[in-house]
């Protein structure tokens, strides 16, 4: 297979060759529109073979623009040499146009210098008598109104580039931006339901002789905690319930609403379940805050308890939740206390320590994908130690702010 870059080679080579058609036409035209009745005068053939010397190069106009005008210009040197009038000196605007257009000012003035150069010999043998003047300005007017005109394409074409450079760029930081919006989400369903799912499994075989009501009670909670994470995965990545899912079912599964503050409700029961004792207070309305905050506000909250089942074993944990039109503040603090009555296991006997949090292992990134999380929204999140051994995460978002 062709390495990349040699393909990338290949195929500037090949753009850059098919303007010849192109260019190759608008010489054929200026050619013909030049060689009309009475605009060669009869002579030697070789006067037709120098009208095209000065046609012909602008087929490789846009390929070589520097070479196309050297060559035509040594043409119409040839051309004052013998003293000799041509309409195809028209050739030498479109070249310095190109030039103009395609290369960069450090060949563009040279260029333009040579052509005015040009122009002062031309008009010193060909001006009428007492119109050196006047030949010179209207001669000079031509030559300055194809520089521009090429030095504005080249501006418009840069313009465009750099507008095109700026989509990408936006379009990769798009993607960046999604892919660190999964990967957050990701870390939080996974690492959020693996933990209430280990909770469960150790809470179960705990007391699967002395109690295997409550030991099937917590094995069917581990049950509907994998099918809700599955849930979750799925809506997080955009995807139906597998190939053989119907267009209705897979626009089901998009349209279901994200988890937001009413659902904080369930996800304490779920941590009381795996453990946790949970007590949630919602403050202010909740109908006021947009759909995209409020899953924030959820995946900060169920972080946070995450955090709290894995790190600090027989702990409680407080939620508050305030919030406006225009601000929300979360608070998740955990403080020594028993564990959920009724759910005996290895939590049980676990107890807060203080200084480094203990408990199942964890990778780092759940604060750190708190903060990306609130900084989305110009908000502030503190998380430390509070003076009685326990652990505290605040949370400010700016709902006011423009996203």
């Amino acid at each position: 297979m062709e390495p990349a870059g040699h393909l990338a080679a290949r195929l500037t080579a090949l753009s850059r060759w098919s303007t010849v058609p192109a260019d190759a036409l608008l010489a054929a035209a200026l050619f013909l529109a030049t060689l009309g009745p009475g605009q060669v005068p009869a002579g030697p053939p070789w006067l037709l073979a120098l009208h095209t010397a000065l046609v012909a190069p602008l087929a490789w106009r846009r390929r070589a623009p520097m070479t196309v005008l050297g060559a035509i210009g040594l043409a119409a040197a040839v051309q004052w040499a013998l003293d000799v009038q041509l309409p195809a000196d028209a050739a030498l605007l479109t070249a310095l146009y190109t030039v103009a257009a395609r290369r960069p000012l450090r060949h563009t003035l040279p260029a333009a210098l040579a052509l005015q150069a040009g122009v002062l010999l031309a008009a010193a043998r060909w001006a009428p008598p007492g119109r050196f003047p006047f030949t010179v300005a209207a001669l000079s007017a031509m030559a300055a109104a194809a520089l521009m005109a090429g030095l504005w394409m080249r501006a418009r074409r840069a313009y465009v580039t750099s507008l095109e450079r700026d989509r990408e760029r936006r379009a990769r930081l798009a993607v960046a931006e999604e892919r660190a919006r999964m990967t957050r989400d990701m870390h939080d369903i996974v690492t959020h339901n693996l933990s209430v799912m280990v909770a469960l499994a150790d809470s179960a075989a705990y007391v699967r002789h002395s109690a295997p009501d409550r030991a099937a009670a917590a094995m069917e909670q581990i049950s509907a905690t994998g099918r809700q994470a599955l849930q979750d995965m799925r809506r997080s990545l955009g995807i139906g319930r597998g190939r053989a899912a119907s267009g209705e079912d897979r626009l089901q599964e998009m349209l279901r609403p994200a988890p937001g503050i009413a659902e904080l409700g369930p996800l304490a029961e779920r941590m009381r379940a795996a453990g946790l004792a949970t007590c949630v207070r919602v403050a202010g309305d909740t109908e006021a805050v947009p759909a995209a905050a409020q899953l924030t506000i959820y995946r900060l909250v169920q972080e946070a308890l995450t955090n709290t089942l894995r790190h600090a074993p027989g702990a409680r944990a407080d939620v508050r939740v305030e919030v406006s039109s225009r601000r929300a503040e979360v608070e998740v603090t955990d403080v020594r206390g028993p564990a959920v009555p009724g759910s005996p296991g290895p939590l049980d006997a676990g107890t807060r320590v203080s200084g480094p949090r203990s408990g199942l292992p964890g990778d780092g990134r759940g604060i750190a994908g708190m903060r990306e999380r609130v900084a989305a929204y110009g908000g502030t999140l503190d998380a430390g130690p509070v003076a009685d051994g326990g652990w505290r995460v605040l949370a400010v978002l700016d709902l006011g702010a423009p996203r």
